[in-house]
């Protein structure tokens, strides 16, 4: 469910005119629906009542401060996978107790900052990084709380970039690899064991291949146990889909009661980090038309919002819906293709793509790009990142401004004029005369 939809012939993000926002902000922008992430929220929250659980929402899915600040004033927590994130829950009025630190290549100062932070959990990817967790902690002299992420070969059934639960995948350890690491961190003065962690993938559509991972999961929480490791959560990751098109998705509902049912007498807690299902479809891309043109049969219309702004479809080769902004009634549809402005083939939005007829200056919005849309964002081709707007009722906020041009090289330098003399790089073996500092930077 989302709170888009027309209104006296107009697109509109609950009581906001996306015609009107456009004018004002500009194109291309993400805007994005209060109502709809706190429903989201409060929906998956419920599902999971049956037991003691911590909803821990994925950063990445959408890392703007004003969503987390959002999410935390509901008694959110965050799944994060980067120092970066970290700062960003912690400048959004997020509790670092209820954190967990994910990912594969975690560096030692992040670590470090995560443990001085106080967050709940550091998910330990392999040995090597459960040394190096033990190394900062002992330096810290405090003790870590970890959780073994297991790798428990189960097939999510979706996109092979977003299965991670496979023994192919960079991520987690096997059963018997992480029996092993729990002996090794159980004896550690400096290690506190207090979960297991296992995230399969994303874009789940279906429960079974999440109940077969949890299965698997309380099997070893059973083997340590009868080893004298106790443990205190299970930590499930995210993945569950949202209907982007007409795929049947499983409910929150679902989801809650498959978990639910095989923990509720454990005595374990539950994490989860929901980041797509709550972001999703709560927020949509706003682009106008550019042109429009026909080589031999092709049809394309060229908006001003391209594969920087939106990486999913030419990533994934994700399908989104794209709907105008002004209600096209009965009009005729055709087979085109949406791109954008990017120089590359791949720049594209839909191809062959049944709509009605566009012309320059009209305005079109991709929906579900709430989540990995502006967070998977970049500056290709040197163009700006959009604006970002949060709706709430009849009200609307900038939550990001649209960068600028000079924001494109900031941090950037010029090098000493001296470099740019004729015959300066004659001679590569050269390297007198040309050492020293220039505007303030060291030239190398």
């Amino acid at each position: 469910m989302h709170h888009f939809d027309y209104r006296d012939g107009v697109l509109h993000g609950e009581g906001v005119s996306l015609e009107a926002l456009a004018a004002t902000v500009g194109t291309p922008c993400y805007v994005y629906s209060r109502a709809t992430l706190v429903r989201h929220w409060q929906v998956m929250d419920a599902a999971l009542a049956a037991v003691d659980h911590t909803i821990c929402y994925s950063v990445k899915a959408n890392s703007n401060l004003a969503v987390l600040q959002l999410l935390a004033s509901l008694g959110s927590g965050f799944d994060i996978v980067s120092r970066g994130e970290l700062e960003r829950v912690i400048a959004a009025g997020g509790d670092p107790s209820r954190v967990v630190f994910s990912g594969v290549g975690k560096g030692d100062a992040e670590i470090e900052a995560a443990l001085i932070a106080g967050i709940r959990c550091v998910n330990v990817e392999s040995g090597d990084e459960l040394a190096v967790i033990e190394g900062v902690a002992r330096s810290l002299d405090l003790r870590a709380p970890i959780a073994i992420r297991v790798n428990p070969d189960v097939d999510a059934r979706t996109h092979a970039y977003i299965a991670t639960g496979l023994k192919t995948s960079k991520f987690g350890v096997d059963v018997d690899r992480a029996m092993a690491l729990y002996r090794v961190a159980a004896a550690s003065p400096h290690l506190e064991v207090v979960g297991v962690d296992t995230h399969i993938g994303s874009q789940l559509t279906d429960v079974e291949p999440l109940v077969e991972a949890l299965d698997c999961v309380l099997a070893l929480v059973d083997r340590l146990a009868a080893e004298g490791i106790t443990l205190r959560h299970v930590d499930m990751g995210g993945g569950l889909g949202i209907p982007y098109r007409d795929e049947i998705t499983a409910p929150p509902r679902a989801y809650g009661e498959a978990l639910c049912s095989r923990l509720s007498a454990r005595g374990l807690s539950l994490i989860v980090e929901p980041g797509r299902v709550i972001a999703g479809n709560a927020g949509l891309l706003l682009m106008r038309v550019l042109a429009t043109k026909e080589n031999g049969e092709k049809r394309f219309v060229i908006v001003d919002a391209g594969m920087n702004d939106n990486m999913r479809p030419t990533l994934y080769g994700a399908w989104q819906r794209i709907m105008p902004v002004r209600d096209p009634g009965d009009a005729p549809l055709a087979a085109v293709d949406v791109v954008g402005p990017v120089c590359e083939t791949g720049d594209f939005f839909a191809k062959d793509r049944d709509l009605p007829p566009a012309r320059r200056g009209d305005l079109l919005a991709m929906m579900s790009a709430g989540a990995y849309g502006f967070a998977m964002a970049s500056t290709y081709n040197s163009r700006v990142r959009p604006a970002e707007v949060l709706v709430h009722g009849d009200a609307w906020a900038l939550i990001r401004e649209r960068e600028s041009v000079s924001d494109l090289w900031r941090g950037e330098h010029l090098i000493d004029a001296s470099w740019l003399a004729p015959g300066a790089a004659d001679d590569p073996d050269d390297h007198g005369g040309h050492g020293g500092h220039g505007g303030g930077t060291r030239q190398r």
